[in-house]
């Protein structure tokens, strides 16, 4: 499910993801660099190779699978402290039933 995000002192409109991040599952840290979220990115980055160097890289998988039931609501959240906020009352339900908001 989706939700839209306007800032309205930039009017930049954002599309973002609600629910279980198959991206994070699968692509790690890689999900917030490709989308600006370097604060998230290197939280991921330093968990991973922590976890990872004491399991041969198991524990780096474990990181991302715990991450992705996650990640998607600490990203909405990060851009609401940014000023985003729903950008129509379709999203904000969604946000609102999510949690997220």
């Amino acid at each position: 499910m989706f939700a839209n995000l306007i800032n309205e002192s930039s009017q930049k409109q954002l599309t973002v993801k609600v629910g279980f991040s198959w991206t994070e599952m699968f692509f790690g840290f890689w999900t917030p660099v490709f989308r600006s979220d370097f604060k998230w990115a290197a939280i991921l980055v330093l968990a991973e190779i922590l976890f990872g160097s004491f399991t041969w890289g198991g524990g780096a998988f474990l990181v991302t699978l715990v991450f992705a039931f996650f990640y998607n609501r600490l990203y909405v959240k990060d851009m609401v402290n940014q000023g985003y906020k729903p950008a129509d009352k379709t999203s904000a339900d969604i946000l609102k039933s999510y949690g997220y908001i």
